[in-house]
């Protein structure tokens, strides 16, 4: 392999070479510290996963056919150690059959060099490996200082108002207990009673959301033998509660259809109708229309519910996501941006399809499709 004439470039990046051909793992490691990498190697794949689990390296590089642990076993290793799995792998090869390219890119290599390749094809190879892991990182970074900064404006507002309205009513009814008037009372209850469900209804989302988490990130599937019976009361019941709730009967049509038997348990059924009917009309103002439309559409049952409120963009319906909520500096909202999340979470443990579309504006419609049972 001859090592290309090239300007010494400082990469500040660590490189794995396992390679049971001394010579040309040694040229392999010449190269990469001539371009400006810190190169470490290993003759064999057990000896390559003890050193990439002491070093964690950037990348790397590895042959397939080698004696004690070959590439494939060396990959599946590394995979399955949450502190390496998500490593860029290289893998290097005298094979060209595509049942063993397709074995490796299975088990989760990122590229693929038959020998003999030159110098060129595997410094651009990592360096688009690291570019492409790079920009995966910076990606996370952003998603984590956008939740970072949701959690900052919504955790806060929705933990202390619900509190401080609990706190202030109490301390007053008991400082003028002597001089209050039933109808004081009743409605200083009222206020406490409210703040008290509102706070129970953040709590209770989030724990929900901490368990189907759980579920997924376990890959535990909705049981088919929990099924929600009816679904055309549920849909009525809520839309009118929610109605009334804000005061809002006028702006509310109801399209439903009765509802077969559906293929998730009882509490998740009511959960998503119950965030996806509160969401429209939360993010809608009074004098728009709220319109809940459910429908048999062949092996699904389809509740469609449309407010005629601000919107979202695509971009934003694309980032919806627990504590995630959009133009909170600019409007007062309730909730922690969790009720659309657990939808989208249901959709993943249970037969559920979940979409909505909008515009900046126009409203937002919110389409959720059970499986019949």
């Amino acid at each position: 392999m001859t090592i290309p004439s090239t300007d010494v470039v400082e990469k500040s990046r660590t490189i794995l070479v396992i390679e049971d051909s001394e010579d040309l793992r040694s040229d392999i490691l010449e190269m990469l510290a001539m371009v400006g990498y810190k190169a470490s190697g290993a003759r064999n794949g057990a000896l390559g996963v003890e050193e990439a689990r002491r070093i964690i390296p950037d990348l790397i590089v590895c042959d397939i056919m080698m004696p004690e642990l070959d590439g494939y076993g060396v990959l599946k290793t590394l995979r399955a150690d949450p502190t390496t799995s998500a490593i860029p792998f290289i893998f290097l090869t005298a094979k060209t059959e595509h049942l063993d390219q397709r074995q490796g890119m299975v088990l989760g290599a990122s590229d693929f060099l038959t020998k003999p390749f030159m110098a060129e094809e595997l410094l651009d190879s990592i360096d688009a490996q690291l570019k492409k892991r790079a920009e995966q990182l910076a990606s996370v970074k952003r998603r984590i200082d956008d939740l970072t900064s949701s959690i900052a404006l919504a955790l806060p507002h929705e933990m202390r108002t619900p509190l401080n309205t609990v706190i202030g009513f109490s301390e007053m009814l008991q400082a003028e207990a002597q001089n209050l008037k039933p109808d004081q009372v009743a409605g200083w209850a009222g206020h406490i009673n409210t703040s008290g469900y509102r706070l129970l209804h953040v709590v209770e989302n989030y724990l929900m959301y901490v368990r189907l988490q759980l579920m997924i990130d376990n890959d535990i599937k909705g049981e088919d033998d929990e099924v929600m019976y009816d679904m055309y009361s549920t849909i009525e019941a809520y839309a009118l509660s929610k109605a009334q709730k804000a005061q809002r009967e006028d702006d509310l049509t109801l399209d439903i259809q009765k509802a077969p038997k559906l293929k998730i348990k009882d509490e998740y059924g009511i959960k998503i109708v119950d965030e996806i009917i509160d969401n429209a009309f939360k993010f809608s103002e009074k004098g728009d229309e709220v319109k809940v439309h459910s429908y048999l559409d062949g092996e699904h049952y389809v509740l469609a519910v449309h407010d005629s409120g601000r919107g979202m963009t695509p971009d934003q319906l694309q980032k919806i996501n627990a504590f995630m909520q959009f133009d909170r500096e600019h409007f007062e909202q309730q909730g922690m941006g969790l009720g659309l999340a657990l939808i989208k979470q249901l959709s993943v443990i249970y037969d559920v399809e979940f979409g909505a579309t909008g515009e900046k504006d126009k409203g937002v419609v919110a389409t959720i499709r059970f499986k019949v049972k």
